[in-house]
């Protein structure tokens, strides 16, 4: 099952600048070896059901270590037999244009 996913986690009690615990799940992200690409407001990726939702799973473990109220926005896309929508889909608009 493949799904596309962009989701966003931050801690809501860190203060104004939370980029180190975005990177914190980004490094997560990284190492599974799944691709991804990091936005201004949050990070896709892609690959098959549970191995996303297991790199889901693992940044939020990792903030809720030393954070007490986490703030997470997820939007997934399922289509099946469908690879590198990361990029095919924006490349598809961008060749419309």
């Amino acid at each position: 099952m493949s799904v596309l996913i962009h989701f966003s986690l931050f801690p809501t009690d860190k203060g104004t600048s939370v980029s180190p615990y975005v990177a914190k799940s980004l490094r997560i992200i990284r190492e599974s070896g799944l691709p991804y690409k990091l936005g201004p407001m949050s990070t896709a990726v892609e690959g098959e059901w549970g191995e996303v939702m297991a790199v889901v799973e693992k940044c939020f473990a990792e903030l809720r270590k030393d954070c007490s109220r986490i703030y997470m926005t997820l939007q997934m896309d399922y289509r099946e037999g469908a690879v590198n929508r990361i990029e095919g889909k924006i490349k598809s608009v961008e060749e419309k244009l």
